[in-house]
């Protein structure tokens, strides 16, 4: 069994949802007593989120990339970056260490090329449905056409994550706000939702939503379990 990387703490409160799939993953696989081999190092996420509202991507890099190589030091065998968002500086990043990273949107992309959907809706920070990082890899990568909300929805889905999600408050109507969204991207052709942001599954999963829902954290965290067992 490989060791797992993990760089967490970009929000805890997500952070931990990969520690128990994970495990709970190997367990199913290999059952008995067994759990995940895991090298884990989790950051504080206030400094990062001033830097994220300031644009300073380079400096978070920086400060990723220095993570990394503590993780990797520490006998990881690949590693997961444990956000969306920061998969913006993923390029630069790898670069900086010699063990793989796994891409976050890359378990997502194969799920949804596996379920025969060609067009989806992406729900993630402001970043993450403004930039171009994740829809292009999505479309250059698996042929997968991707629309987000309108730049209000859009604020309004990127304030829930920052201002209650992950500070691991859960709202009746900030779900609702979103199931509105949801329905906004089915009627404009989206044939399924991708929750682009780690936390955004805390608040919405399928049993709410006539469409399905692509967790990114959950999809990431499989992977990871197929890396560690099977290789």
């Amino acid at each position: 069994m490989k060791t797992i990387g993990l760089l967490g703490g970009m929000s805890w409160e997500s952070t931990a949802n990969y520690y128990k799939h994970i495990n709970q993953g190997v367990k199913d696989c290999l059952g008995g007593l067994h759990s995940a081999k895991i090298m884990m190092k989790s950051i504080d996420f206030a400094p990062i989120a001033q830097l994220q509202k300031a644009q300073q991507w380079e400096t978070m890099a920086q400060m990723l990339c220095q993570d990394l190589k503590d993780i990797e030091r520490a006998g990881a065998d690949f590693i997961l970056i444990c956000t969306n968002t920061m998969h913006l500086v993923f390029d630069e990043v790898q670069a900086a260490v010699n063990v793989p990273l796994i891409h976050i949107a890359d378990p997502t992309g194969e799920q949804i090329v596996k379920d025969g959907k060609k067009k989806v809706g992406l729900l993630g920070t402001q970043f993450t449905m403004a930039e171009s990082f994740y829809k292009d890899r999505l479309k250059n990568k698996f042929d997968i056409d991707v629309i987000v909300p309108d730049e209000n929805a859009q604020k309004v889905v990127h304030d829930i994550i920052y201002n209650e999600l992950c500070l691991g408050q859960i709202k009746r109507e900030s779900k609702q706000a979103y199931l509105n969204i949801i329905e906004q991207l089915q009627a404009k052709g989206a044939e399924a939702i991708i929750l682009g942001c780690t936390e955004i599954a805390l608040l919405v999963n399928e049993d709410d939503s006539s469409v399905a829902l692509y967790d990114t954290a959950i999809l990431h965290a499989k992977s990871a379990v197929t890396a560690s067992v099977n290789n």
